[in-house]
């Protein structure tokens, strides 16, 4: 620990409204999530959203990533999963690393962040 004083911090209410994070909670809850839950930018644009390139479209391919974080996460004990979705491309088959963490948020209380593998 050390004594320094943060000049400045970055919430993630604030990364939900510059668009950095795509908040998802609603069809997060459906899916039997119980915490706030938001996926990145990257996540979003090169994989959800991107129905051009995809046989399914982007309520689908969100459903598929939580269906799938659902049954890797009931297999963790920690709080980060690192998991893999096959997404079906009209020109094949991609798979994707994926990882979610569930912490704090901006209140303390617990939220679940999907990303893509290497972000952070």
């Amino acid at each position: 620990m050390n004594d320094w004083d943060a000049i400045y911090s970055y919430s993630r209410k604030q990364a939900i409204e510059d668009g950095i994070l795509i908040d998802c909670t609603e069809i997060a809850k459906k899916a039997g999530f119980k915490y706030p839950t938001a996926i990145t930018r990257g996540l979003w644009d090169g994989f959800i959203s991107n129905d051009d390139e995809f046989l399914y479209d982007t309520k689908g391919k969100l459903w598929d990533v939580l269906m799938v974080l659902r049954i890797e996460a009931k297999k963790s004990n920690g709080n980060e999963v690192h998991f893999k979705v096959l997404f079906q491309k009209k020109s094949g088959k991609e798979e994707v690393d994926l990882w979610a963490v569930i912490d704090g948020g901006d209140d303390g209380k617990p939220v679940i962040t999907i990303l893509l593998e290497g972000e952070d």
